[in-house]
């Protein structure tokens, strides 16, 4: 008799790998890859070590030089072999090794087999949820301690004290920026975007679903528990020992949680398309229409998660961005334009966005532009988080038509960027 996971298996289709495999194997052996194809076909008959080859099998290929350099069928290869194996661990009841799977073929994959993985994983969580009654297993409900414990921020009181300590000198003397309240369209446009101008807008996320949700420990290890994520490791991407890890989100919680509390490199999910991957996060939160203003579009949509203390060095982003605050509290410093050769941009290519000084310890002698009676110059594109605890922020990237490109230093914001904080 055949197991209950077993007759679920049967619930997920792949209508685009049936009608695309023959072509894409073909395609696969024209670029050398004759043992794939063969690990790839025995897979789709029924054999699970030839589908875990063929999976070992593209993921060198992907590793084999500069991801630049990787040809895209083998980014089409790597998702073929994940969907098998995934139905593979589906089959066993191996709800969770089936979707590190479907998630690794989102997060390393080609576009061509993508609506066949949303959709295998839609069926999988929907089977754990079959199988498990309430959509959660057992071992999920162990370890969340009191209620008091599963707020991500807690609801104390801000603590200005503190966060003066914390942040350099003169940190919160500017007021360049202001906040408005209601703006609308034309005068977003008009008073900032066109005029280069940042600005806080205070009441454009409060129908959030977001805000209250992403603040709660046991909704964010329901709806994404068990999925996949990229995250960084270590101070920030500048520096020597930083390094990139798979890891579940919860996990993530785990080491964000802990961080300060153990010797470990803290972990920051940054600049990852999670609610392109994840659906039910994506539906609690709504796309600002400031986005279009000006006949602009939507460029990216990604997520920032990280704990107290992380910091993103000086750099400057490809778009105009609008940035949502949604759990905690963070400090941003901005640069304007005109001071982007006092910032000493690296001249490496692959770093060529970011600044050589260390907004901490200027060194006055090396960096002698970057410092004015040994203070900053204006704002700085640079992003600390000032609460003790954690920050949870998406940002909304997005290219206005005639908007300038990339002649500055900013951090998440600047020049026709808006910050949008919660009121």
């Amino acid at each position: 008799m055949s197991s209950p996971a077993a007759n679920i298996a049967t619930s997920i289709s792949t209508p685009t790998l049936d009608s695309e495999s023959p072509a894409l194997l073909q395609s696969i052996t024209s670029h050398g890859g004759y043992a794939f194809t063969r690990m790839a076909t025995l897979a789709a008959a029924g054999d699970q070590r030839a589908a875990e080859a063929a999976c070992e099998m593209a993921w060198e290929q992907l590793h084999s030089g500069p991801w630049h350099s990787v040809l895209p069928v083998w980014r089409d290869a790597y998702s073929m072999a994940c969907l098998h194996v995934a139905k593979f661990h589906l089959s066993n009841g191996e709800f969770r090794d089936a979707l590190r799977s479907l998630d690794m073929g989102i997060i390393m994959g080609g576009p061509l087999l993508r609506k066949d993985l949303d959709s295998a994983i839609e069926g999988v969580l929907a089977a754990k949820s079959r199988h498990y009654h309430n959509g959660v297993a057992d071992n999920d409900k162990e370890g969340h301690g009191e209620a008091g414990s599963r707020l991500l921020v807690s609801p104390q009181e801000f603590d200005k004290s503190e966060v003066l300590r914390i942040l350099p000198i003169r940190s919160l003397s500017s007021k360049i920026v202001g906040k408005r309240s209601a703006l609308s369209l034309e005068a977003f446009l008009c008073e900032y975007f066109l005029s280069g101008s940042p600005v806080i807008i205070t009441d454009c996320m409060a129908h959030w679903p977001a805000r209250t949700r992403w603040n709660d420990m046991d909704y964010l290890r329901r709806i994404a528990g068990d999925r996949t994520v990229p995250v960084e490791v270590g101070k920030n991407y500048l520096c020597s020992e930083w390094k990139q890890e798979l890891v579940t989100f919860s996990e993530f919680l785990e080491r964000v949680q802990s961080t300060g509390c153990s010797s470990k490199a803290p972990a920051y999910l940054a600049q990852h398309q999670l609610f392109d991957q994840i659906n039910d996060l994506r539906k609690d939160i709504s796309i600002p229409d400031y986005c279009c203003a000006g006949g602009g579009e939507l460029r990216s949509l990604n997520a920032w998660f990280g704990p107290a203390g992380t910091v993103t060095p000086l750099h400057h982003d490809p778009h105009h961005n609008i940035l949502a605050q949604v759990v905690g509290k963070k400090y941003v410093r901005l640069y304007s334009a005109k001071y982007s050769e006092e910032l000493y941009p690296y001249s490496e290519t692959m770093l060529n966005n970011s600044s050589l000084v260390d907004l901490d310890n200027i060194d006055e002698v090396e960096f002698p532009k970057s410092a004015i009676g040994g203070v900053p110059i204006l704002e700085v594109q640079w992003c600390l988080r000032i609460c003790k605890h954690l920050v949870f922020f998406l940002c909304l990237c997005f290219k206005i038509l005639f908007g300038r490109e990339v002649d500055f230093m900013y951090i998440k914001t600047f020049a026709g960027k808006i910050y949008v904080q919660p009121a």
